[in-house]
């Protein structure tokens, strides 16, 4: 085995594994380390892949339950075999991981096992083994936040690790935090027939998404049961014979409660993981919130030492970082790799989903941005119709002078496909005219895009 390439990624995540492969595509030796027993990092192992595996699973049932009577689809005797849903899980996720390697072998990429350790500027230390690199990418990703006073177990106490492993369905689901990954995992175990409360510091869910979007959001998971207790924090966690009792006090003070619970999710957040890399031995820059410092071009403040994905600054998404990975790759091979952070879509899998990309309403007024908005209801499109999948708006937000598309949000059935149009137009700087003038094909979920266009300027058709 070689000891010296031209690039050396630490970490094979999404970020790290894909700027291993476009690396190596334009001609580069490459290597890749990663520490766990397969590839593909939190995403494919324990965090995107298994998460939505099991949302499909529990949707599928709950369809069952709930959805398939108005389509004349009856059944007698439902119900549903949890390991057997594990299973299916695993097989995804094995699948994944496992075509991730056949890529590193197509590719002739170097899988170096095992944790790293800078010992130079260009060089890292692998199980006891030196290898030396031209450039050297940190692409190790993220850990879950603790949460002083809760502390994990991944059997009562867990992370979202823990959750998408659970050995039964809990009679009471309590998830810390209302971010995306609480709120999938959520919603996962509530079909499944966990009473499920979410408490959120903050008055509102899904902080960094559109007020409005939000508000729909919360009251689509309440339909099916979800409880929320929104400005409150939890203060402690003691261990009882049925499972955890909570403390909960009020995030602007007040008087404390206790809520008992099967089973706790910490969903508060991620943080980079730097954690045994010899950062420091080396000088890598970090900032307050320990990511990796890096310029326009992800170089850290070490020449020859780069960084890219959840271990920077940015939104924590598996697609940031590829599109990162493959930007780096690109530009250490001469070429004008370039990533447009306005046009980063993000989704939660819900079911409706909910996917939004550019700025927010409230961005947009903070920014003193003159604006015009455009919404469509599912209700009034054919094809929503038709499947029953009615709840839900597409909401488009314009420059008031130049029509051009500053943001999109959208709450309904296969949202996070139908933002993938308004993403291309606003990577291509189009206006909502544009989006309002391209041929949409009938009848699809599309066409309520195409009519939130419209009524930018007051003229959907439908409504």
């Amino acid at each position: 085995m070689p000891s010296n390439f031209d690039l050396i990624v630490i970490g094979a995540g999404p970020g790290g594994y894909v700027c291993a492969i476009r690396a190596a595509q334009l001609g580069m030796t490459v290597a890749c380390i990663e520490k766990r027993a397969t590839l593909g990092g939190t995403c494919l192992n324990v965090g995107c892949i298994p998460s939505k595996a099991l949302l499909q699973s529990s949707e599928n049932y709950h369809a069952l339950l709930h959805g398939f009577a108005q389509h004349g689809v009856m059944a007698k005797e439902v119900g549903f075999d949890l390991p057997k849903m594990m299973g299916h899980k695993d097989e995804v996720v094995g699948a994944n991981t496992k075509g991730v390697e056949f890529l590193f072998k197509k590719n002739k990429i170097t899988w170096l096992k095992g944790a790293a350790t800078f010992k130079a500027a260009d060089t890292v230390s692998v199980a006891g083994q030196n290898y030396t690199a031209r450039h050297i990418v940190i692409a190790t990703g993220s850990e879950s936040v603790p949460l002083p006073g809760v502390e994990i177990d991944e059997t009562t106490i867990v992370t979202s690790t823990g959750a998408i492993a659970l050995a039964s369905v809990p009679k009471h689901l309590v998830v810390i935090g209302g971010g995306y990954i609480g709120l999938e995992l959520g919603s996962v175990w509530r079909r499944l027939g966990s009473e499920v409360t979410v408490v959120e510091f903050l008055d509102r869910l899904v902080p960094t998404m559109d007020g409005e979007i939000a508000a729909a959001f919360q009251k689509t998971l309440a339909k099916i049961g979800i409880k929320f207790k929104l400005g409150t924090k939890v203060t402690g966690a003691a261990r009882i014979d049925a499972g955890i009792a909570l403390t909960l006090e009020p995030a602007k003070g007040g008087t404390a409660e206790r809520l008992d619970a099967d089973v706790v999710l910490v969903a508060i957040g991620r943080r980079a993981h730097t954690e045994g890399l010899g950062l420091d031995a080396v000088g890598v820059a970090t900032d307050e919130r320990g990511r990796v410092v890096t310029d326009g071009h992800f170089a850290t403040n070490v020449a020859g030492i780069y960084a890219i994905g959840d271990v920077i600054a940015g939104p924590m998404l598996a697609h940031k970082a590829e599109e990162e990975g493959i930007a780096l790759a690109e530009l250490l091979a001469g070429q004008a790799g370039h990533v447009n952070y306005g046009a980063i879509p993000g989704v939660v899998y819900t079911w409706p989903e909910v996917a939004a990309v550019g700025k927010t309403e409230e961005e947009l007024k903070a920014e003193g941005v003159a604006y015009k908005i455009g919404k469509f209801p599912f209700m009034a499109n054919g094809r929503a119709r038709a499947m029953g999948d009615t709840e839900g708006f597409v909401k488009i937000l314009s420059d008031r002078t130049t029509d051009r598309l500053l943001g999109a949000h959208i709450i309904g059935p296969d949202a996070g496909t139908l933002i993938a149009e308004l993403v291309m137009a606003i990577e291509f700087g189009a206006s909502a005219e544009d989006v309002a003038r391209t041929s949409h094909a009938h009848p699809t979920l599309n066409e309520a895009v195409k009519e939130a266009a419209l009524a930018v300027d007051g003229r959907a058709i439908h409504i």
